[in-house]
């Protein structure tokens, strides 16, 4: 691990970097938007981002979180932020936290694609950044300005928002 600024940013798909096809009616990927979404935040950290896949997380397979882990045990950053479908985020950071104590790993996505223009995955990714400098080692799920344990977290699906397992 030789560079402890920057932050390495994978892409892996979600709602987060789904766009509308006019012709179809139908949410498809082309590329990812977190370039733009940086320009757009006026972001000045020192970022490097890496598009791992592009899919809709209930598509992501047991082998693509595999491919997940492995390239965050070759990053050379301390600093991860992973992009992710919301639907099984939860799934990629239980596969994730037993293994990067050593590193501190933020997921992050969206409820609303970002093309969409009421997207909250600026506001996500921005969090999420934030809290990759700022936590010590370990695997995070970051949501609408929260940041979780990989392992106290769910999406609660009836009010569509990520919530802490531990009871009040």
């Amino acid at each position: 691990m030789s560079d402890n600024s920057r932050i390495r940013v994978f892409a892996t798909g979600g709602t987060f970097d789904k766009e509308y096809d006019e012709l179809t009616g139908q949410l498809l990927f082309q590329r990812t938007h977190l370039a733009d979404m940086l320009r757009l935040g006026r972001c000045h950290l020192d970022v490097a981002i890496e598009s791992l896949m592009m899919v809709d997380s209930l598509e992501m397979s047991d082998r693509d979180r595999e491919l997940i882990a492995m390239r965050c045990q070759e990053a050379e950053e301390d600093r991860i932020v992973i992009t992710h479908g919301t639907d099984t985020m939860e799934r990629t950071a239980a596969v994730l936290g037993p293994r990067f104590g050593h590193k501190t790993i933020v997921l992050t996505g969206a409820m609303v694609p970002y093309t969409f223009g009421s997207s909250d995955g600026l506001f996500n990714l921005g969090t999420a950044l934030a809290f990759a400098q700022t936590l010590p080692p370990g695997v995070y799920v970051a949501m609408n300005g929260r940041c979780f344990p990989w392992d106290e977290v769910r999406k609660n699906r009836e009010l569509g928002i990520f919530e802490s397992l531990r009871k009040s």
